[in-house]
């Protein structure tokens, strides 16, 4: 298969809104696909070269592509530049001018010539994607005029269609309306005509997040590949998340004695170590991976020191919550503080300033025996034979006339009880609080660690300011309104909010926020989500027409919001049934969708993917909850 009988697909997918056929699309693709190319394939319909976890980016901006265009074309940027203001779409605009074929003078770009590497119209896909490799790890001086040659390169010898899609995939622009799940129901569809593996397929996905290599395995060795797909250091699993109830006794009621633990304010994060022979500093790997698969190494080194004197083991997989405190009054500090850690620059000085612990509460593999098959009790007690403290801390760390932590560990264990006491629960609820933290977490002592499932092993307890909705939820930015009045000047009002629909692979409408943020807040939400504007509502989101917002984002922003109640409305699509009129030419509200009363904003979940965020299926549940 060439790149352009590969670009023919993109385009009916991208003229494609159902799932289902949306899946039967992309299984026709994998069964023309060889077991070679199906991985780069799954990789480019990501917009990607490498898997998400990977921080390997393409580094190309509008105006860098807009000069490639005009090199590759031999057209003036001007032009091209003129093209995409009508159009709205630079894939679209370089299509268009690839047809018209139009020639100007070169603007003044004699700083290099298009080369010749590329020469075949009929472009097999390795060649492209080898291209767009060479594009993405292209860094340090002179990397810019490089991207464009290489880009130019494409441009000038692909047909127009394909032209569309090798502008789009470097821009993160894809716009094929799908996520990486439909991508797996479409690999069991290549295998079986329908979704029946898509549960199997999943579940190797969750222990190896890397749509290439599943797909790959897939391809080449059928369903029976996977049952060889375990924990790899230094390839994230995907984290374990724990559902919810409102009290001890139907914790109790639902998985009987268990270890209870705080659940810490802080950023998840999920450790690999790989300790060399001769224990030499320079052979020693490590790797931080936060919730959401982002590589956060480089913001912990107190943490990756931590790791090397703490950790009795060659190769480990653990996970903890990183915690931050003020080093002056030793109290923890919430999220937010704690998320200052997370920076590219003046790391340094910013671990000074703000000091972690590091409260370890899981073992999922530890020298080349995978854990997550293992019940919750054999998991902790090996955890606590490889994580070595030299003084388990419960409470915040304690520092002489000098300051120095006096505890010694950065790394400890999360606080732990088993019971089956509803006291007990209560008293560590209460005293998780006391320490700034959310509750606590309950979990099944016979329980296997469900990677990326939000099952009932794990069940947390939290409680919010209201007496109505119990809980906070994470919901995913989908656009805003502009401002008016005093907001003007900070450019937003309102700004709309969803939650994951995983039946439809699609997010739906719950609220829209505009009351209770500070001025701070406001600044912040507009610098957030400026990479992530788009001209067009997004494939997967699902919006009722009066409640279409000014700015359309891609999705990428999660925010934990809380609410004094869930309600019922009629133009909410969270959980909204939709049914036809007697013509058959209209539809009406069946059953009204969820809404938040008087929502209001909690902090900004960097660590939370827009598949982390809050289900339909969790409202409803809240929803009936909170009648009780």
């Amino acid at each position: 298969m060439n790149f352009a009988e590969l670009s023919t697909y993109f385009e009916r997918l991208e003229k494609t809104t159902s799932r289902n056929t949306i899946t039967e699309i992309l299984a026709e693709l994998f069964k023309k696909s060889t077991p070679d190319a199906i991985g780069k394939i799954c990789y480019l319909l990501q917009g990607r070269v490498v898997p998400l976890f990977e921080p390997i980016e393409f580094g190309v901006a509008d105006k860098m592509m807009m000069r490639a265009i005009a090199l590759g074309l031999s057209i003036e940027v001007k032009t091209v530049n003129d093209v995409f203001k009508k159009l709205g779409d630079i894939g679209s605009a370089a299509e268009f001018l690839k047809k018209a074929g139009k020639k100007s003078h070169l603007a003044q770009q004699t700083f290099l010539d298009v080369g010749n590497t590329i020469k075949n119209e009929k472009l097999p896909i390795t060649d492209v994607f080898d291209h767009f490799v060479k594009i993405a790890k292209s860094t340090g001086p002179g990397s810019q005029d490089e991207k464009i040659k290489l880009l130019a390169e494409l441009i000038r010898v692909a047909e127009p269609l394909s032209v569309r899609y090798l502008v789009r995939i470097p821009l993160g622009k894809m716009r094929l309306g799908f996520s990486d799940m439909t991508i797996l129901d479409a690999l069991s569809w290549m295998l079986k005509g329908d979704k029946s593996y898509k549960k199997k397929i999943e579940a190797a996905y969750n222990v190896r997040p890397d749509l290439g290599y599943i797909a790959q395995t897939v391809k080449a060795r059928g369903m029976d590949g996977l049952r060889h797909v375990t924990p790899k250091v230094g390839t994230p699993i995907m984290m374990a998340r724990a559902n919810r109830l409102t009290s001890a006794v139907e914790i109790f009621e639902k998985i009987g004695k268990c270890a209870v633990e705080y659940k810490y304010d802080g950023l998840r994060l999920q450790v690999h170590y790989v300790k060399s022979e001769k224990r030499k500093a320079k052979s020693e790997k490590i790797k931080m991976f936060s919730r959401n698969l982002e590589d956060v190494t480089p913001m912990f080194p107190d943490i990756a020191e931590a790791v090397k004197l703490q950790t009795e083991a060659d190769e480990v997989i653990f996970e903890g919550e990183v915690v931050a405190y003020n080093p002056k009054t030793h109290v923890f500090v919430p999220f937010q503080e704690t998320m200052q850690r997370k920076r590219k620059y003046d790391i340094a000085a910013k671990a000074l300033e703000i000091p972690v612990k590091l409260f370890v509460f899981e073992l999922l593999y530890v020298d080349g025996i995978s854990y997550l098959t293992k019940t919750y009790e054999e998991r902790k007690k090996k955890l606590k034979l490889i994580i070595k403290t030299f003084k388990d801390s419960r409470f915040p760390p304690k520092a002489d006339r000098r300051g120095n932590d006096t505890t010694g560990s950065t790394i400890v264990y999360a606080q732990e009880k088993v019971t089956q006491n509803e006291t007990d629960v209560e008293d560590m609820f209460a005293e998780s609080v006391s320490l700034h933290f959310e509750g606590i977490i309950a979990k099944k002592l016979d329980g296997v660690y469900e990677a990326g499932i939000r099952g009932w092993n794990w069940i947390k307890f939290k409680k919010a300011m209201s007496k109505k909705l119990n809980d906070t939820l994470d919901v995913l930015v989908m656009g805003y309104t502009l401002g008016e009045g005093k907001r003007t000047a900070f450019g937003v009002g309102q700004f709309l909010t969803g939650v994951y629909d995983q039946k439809q692979d699609k997010f739906m409408t719950v609220t829209k926020i505009g009351t209770g943020l500070t001025d701070e807040q406001f600044r912040e939400f507009i610098k957030r989500v400026h990479k992530l504007k788009s001209k067009e509502k997004p494939a997967t989101y699902e919006v009722d027409t009066l409640l279409t917002p000014d700015v359309w984002l891609m999705p990428g922003l999660v925010v934990e919001v809380s609410s004094d109640e869930i309600t019922r409305s009629a133009v909410h699509t969270a959980g909204r049934v939709m049914e036809k009129s007697k013509s058959g030419k209209a539809f009406s509200v069946k059953t009204p969708g969820f809404a938040l009363r008087f929502p209001r904003l909690e902090k900004f979940r960097d660590d939370k993917r827009p598949e982390d965020a809050t289900t339909v299926t969790e409202i409803d549940s809240l929803f009936k909850k909170q009648g009780q």
